[in-house]
């Protein structure tokens, strides 16, 4: 909490993408947002650089800042860019190749030129030790203590600077990776950071576990000096509250928990839209839902029925697209954790528009990022982007964005799309800028799919909710590929996830290992599981905290003979273990299309979640409507917009969200805020909700 007398209290949330870091701060009654540019060199410095304008232009003195909430990719990119700690893995004899052998899946069928990517641990560093757990944890061979210390002394003399350990069946008891860790500790330099697999991860599936553990490890060093370096430099900025860090499970966490546990927070910045996402939606009366983020670097999707976003514990960072399929595996690397089921795929206004070798378009992977950034940038970036081709297309101001901070050179992005695409293809510019855009709506839609049919879910169910910079331009396009009826477009989109921190709930969960037939299961004593850990969960939280949790109880089932769990929620009250097979048919039924009811379950995990109250008001999705309404930009102008081959260069009027009201105005048109930018096509209608939310119909039929 503030210690500063007599002033309000604020609370700030910052997400950093790889394009712009968003600000948002709320107190008093009101929200602010800015954006500044990021900085890939030392991301805490666009943070520290928020902090002052927020003093400068809001008046908000740190010292009246009560929390300060973080969403980061430092954990995402360090994998990505391979730029992770000099690794070491110690495991059990003869699981050597556990890393390499992965699932013996590839993602791609019929590529015979796939290369799966390489292990975070080369093999040269991945040592093992003799003993044996056996699967119901008893010791069958002791630890080898002299082997034990001996890897430890080669581990010293090689400078490694972070160690994994996975030992097997440690999930059942983890007694000899603690003593592993213990000997570790004795010859190791204190700053080595260590990561064992039965604290991290305490579930069976070996290589699972083991990737997971070694993810922990790899990124470890880094995150923890990223958080310890941002909370010591917010500190002396005079912003004395302490500092939160985003989950994948759209939880927070304390820094401390962060720098040990780090590969929790390795979809940070998504899972912040989603929960901002399921918000709006609930106050817009909306249940079912699916949030489409597009920002500088990626395009997000996942999806929230019920009021509530779904969540998986399968998920792979690293591959061409980040999903959770149990159906596509081998593209990246394997973490075993809750993680909101977000879809990521690299297009985003950044992306970069290539030819490949047939002459075809390509929109991404490739992000040009803040710097040098797209080409009407004017910071010399030459290649043009998904952002040049709106701008050539009319969607985007010719001349600034983010409210007039970013100027924009137009005749840039004509060059660059003229040089690189057009010419090349023997196309005009705007034709050039229009097959960039639908390249680019294509590849978005399959993130969209991958939440929804790729899940057994109807899209044209769903309404899609579009934030993120880029979110609101290509929303009703993707939208109409699909069939969906209804665009969301909340309040300052732009800054969207940065507001789904200050509603986000500082949580802690811990789970257990079961794996029985749910008919030789006691409810009883799986009662008593759920007791135990409800009861360690709890000790992670202050009095204060402690007295507002809201605790939620989940199961882990499996039909027999399958590979792959599906979670569900235990109802209040006593474990009754017929309502949760109940439950779990049905959800079967809903994923995959079909249940077998009679047919013997497996119960393989429990897991319990603690949350504590929301740092900011509950009221946060009003506020930020009329602060949105606030900074509308004036209405009356109008420019040439490009809609396809068949609407080109069409007089389409700019207006701002405030022009709207609650009668559906027909497209097309460009709604143009400080942060965001939404294109309303032809044939499309818009209207403004009580909370100023922008409604649009798209125009498929129902």
């Amino acid at each position: 909490m503030s210690d500063t007398p007599g002033l309000a209290r604020y609370v700030l949330g910052c997400d950093v993408g790889g394009t712009f870091t968003d600000i948002v701060v709320t107190g008093a009654g009101r929200v602010h947002t800015l954006k500044v540019s990021s900085t890939p060199d030392d991301y805490s410095r666009a943070i520290l650089q928020g902090v002052r304008q927020v003093q400068e232009e809001f008046g908000i003195d740190p010292g009246a800042i009560a929390a300060v909430v973080h969403a980061t990719t430092v954990a995402t990119n360090t994998i990505l860019e391979h730029k992770g700690a000099k690794t070491a893995l110690v495991t059990t004899e003869g699981f050597r190749d556990v890393l390499e052998m992965r699932r013996l899946r590839i993602p791609v069928m019929y590529d015979l030129q796939y290369d799966k990517p390489p292990p975070l641990v080369a093999r040269r560093d991945r040592h093992e030790v003799a003993e044996r757990l056996d699967a119901r944890g008893q010791v069958r061979r002791p630890l080898d203590e002299a082997q034990a210390r001996e890897i430890a002394r080669r581990l010293a003399e090689q400078g490694v600077e972070s160690v994994a350990v996975s030992f097997l069946h440690a999930y059942v008891d983890g007694r000899h990776e603690r003593r592993m860790v213990q000997i570790l500790r004795e010859h190791l330099p204190a700053s080595v950071y260590i990561s064992a697999s039965s604290q991290i991860l305490p579930e069976i599936r070996e290589y699972e576990r083991t990737s997971t553990a070694v993810v922990n490890a790899y990124i470890g060093p880094i995150v923890r000096h990223y958080v310890e370096s941002l909370a010591a430099r917010l500190r002396d900025s005079g912003v004395r509250a302490p500092l939160q860090i985003m989950q994948s499970n759209g939880g927070t966490m304390s820094a401390s928990a962060t720098a040990s546990r780090p590969a929790c927070i390795v979809e940070s910045g998504p899972a912040a839209g989603v929960i901002a996402c399921a918000a709006v939606a609930r106050a817009a009366g909306l249940d079912n839902v699916i949030s489409f983020d597009m920002g500088g670097t990626t395009a997000k999707a996942a999806i929230v029925e019920g009021g509530e976003p779904a969540t998986t514990t399968e998920y792979e960072v690293g591959a061409g697209i980040n999903i959770s399929s149990k159906l596509v595996k081998g593209g990246g690397y394997a973490i075993k954790l809750p993680f909101i089921d977000v879809s990521e795929i690299g297009a985003g206004g950044g992306s970069i528009v290539s030819l490949d070798a047939a002459g075809a378009i390509r929109v991404g992977p490739r992000s040009a990022g803040s710097v040098p950034g797209p080409a009407c940038y004017g910071l010399g970036g030459a290649d043009p982007t998904f952002t040049d081709a709106a701008v050539v297309l009319g969607y985007l101001n010719p001349s600034h964005l983010a409210g007039g901070r970013m100027a924009i050179d137009a005749q840039r992005s004509f060059a660059a799309l003229q040089a690189r695409v057009a010419a090349p293809l023997g196309l005009s510019v705007h034709d050039a800028a229009w097959g960039v855009y639908a390249i680019a709506i294509a590849t978005m839609t399959r993130a969209v799919k991958a939440v929804s049919t790729y899940r057994g879910r109807d899209p044209r169910e769903f309404a899609l909710v579009a934030f993120g910079g880029n979110g609101p331009v290509a929303a009703v396009a993707i939208a109409r590929e699909l069939r969906m009826r209804t665009v969301l477009v909340p309040p300052a989109p732009g800054v969207f996830s940065a507001a789904g921190l200050l509603i986000s709930r500082l949580e802690n969960s811990a789970q257990r290992s079961v794996l029985k037939r749910t008919g030789e299961i006691d409810s009883a004593m799986l009662g008593r599981h759920c007791a135990e850990l409800e009861a360690e969960v709890r000790r992670e939280f202050d009095a204060d905290a402690a007295a507002g949790l809201q605790v939620r109880r989940m199961a882990d089932l499996r039909y027999a003979g399958q590979a792959f769990e599906l979670s569900i929620a235990l109802r209040e009250g006593s474990v009754d273990l017929a309502a949760l097979e109940a439950d779990f048919h049905a959800e079967h039924a809903r994923t995959y299309g079909h249940s077998s009811e009679g047919y013997p379950v497996d119960l393989v995990n429990i897991r319990v979640v603690a949350s504590a109250p929301a740092v900011a008001d509950a009221g946060l999705p009003g506020l930020l409507g009329r602060s949105a309404l606030d900074a509308c930009a004036p209405s009356g102008t109008r420019r040439r917009v490009w809609f396809g081959q068949a609407q080109q260069g069409l007089d389409t009027p700019v207006i701002g969200r405030g022009a709207l009201s609650a009668a559906p105005l027909s497209g097309p048109f460009i709604i143009e805020e400080p942060d965001a930018t939404c294109v309303v096509p032809p044939g499309a209608t818009a209207r403004l909700d009580v909370l100023g939310n922008i409604l649009i119909d798209t125009g498929e039929p129902a």
